[in-house]
């Protein structure tokens, strides 16, 4: 892909005040050298807002809660990993050309691979949107045995036939026996801090228990996790992987993946 680093980049979503997506990749544009600036759009008309990337020549767009799956007939054109998964995080525009991408996944897996071998895994993983998509296809495609929890039976079952996996209720979660645990929902994000999407006395000594929400550094979930005695994965890596992958996407330049993480995480100490 011809590298195309100057320009205006930013991130699709609603609600997006909590984000850290701007400082990520501002303090990435400027350590690389690259002219470029990134800011935050929210807004409720999809159609509206990727008329208007195409419009104003946006160069690139990361795109968050809700629009993960519901932008897709919007675009151009699928990388086979986004057709594949069937959510996108991320857009490339190529003169007028909107080209989808899907960078949770690989940004997850990347993170996971820190503290634990992925392959023969058995990995419980909670939600069934965009973000589920993304990981839990990534997992699979990592040799894990995966099963689906959601609140929503529809929605769960509909992700588990995506990932050819079992299924399970939300509230039967502690029914399972599982090595690898990854909440992909927004509950206990900032700034419903409180909320919490599992059950309590879901967890077990060694399990690995990753968290996508960043925001807090330190979810409920995971403070909960770490004192069962698992070993915790933030949200804060998963975020900043997945972001490294944008960042090449958009510029072809190798991301400062340092910078990255200091800023986002001087931003959550805040």
């Amino acid at each position: 892909m011809k590298s195309q680093p100057a320009g205006i980049y930013g991130v699709l979503g609603n609600p997006i005040g909590h984000s850290l997506s701007p400082v990520m990749h501002n303090a990435a544009f400027e350590a690389a050298g690259v002219n470029a600036l990134y800011a935050a759009f929210e807004s409720s008309d999809l159609k509206g807002s990727i008329a208007g990337m195409r419009a104003l020549g946006i160069r690139g767009m990361s795109i968050t809660i809700p629009f993960k799956i519901s932008v897709i007939p919007h675009l151009d054109e699928l990388d086979s990993m986004a057709e594949k998964i069937g959510a996108v995080n991320t857009l490339v525009n190529s003169d007028g050309r909107l080209k989808g991408y899907n960078t949770d996944g690989l940004g997850a897996m990347k993170a996971l691979q820190t503290k634990i071998d992925l392959s023969g895994k058995r990995c419980v993983l909670v939600g069934a949107g965009g973000a589920a998509r993304g990981i839990g296809f990534m997992a699979r495609e990592s040799g894990m045995e995966l099963v689906v929890a959601n609140r929503s039976m529809d929605r769960g079952r509909a992700l588990a036939d995506f990932l050819k996996c079992p299924f399970i209720p939300l509230e039967r979660i502690r029914e399972i026996r599982v090595d690898v645990m990854i909440q992909t929902t927004p509950v206990g994000m900032f700034p419903h801090e409180d909320e919490f999407p599992v059950p309590a006395d879901v967890f077990r000594k060694e399990m690995v228990v990753m968290d996508a929400i960043y925001n807090p550094l330190e979810t409920r979930f995971l403070k909960t996790a770490r004192a069962h005695g698992c070993d915790t994965i933030s949200g804060l890596e998963m975020f900043i992987h997945q972001g490294a992958e944008q960042f090449r996407l958009w510029t072809g330049v190798n991301p400062p993946m340092d910078v990255m993480r200091a800023v986002v995480r001087k931003g959550l100490e805040k």
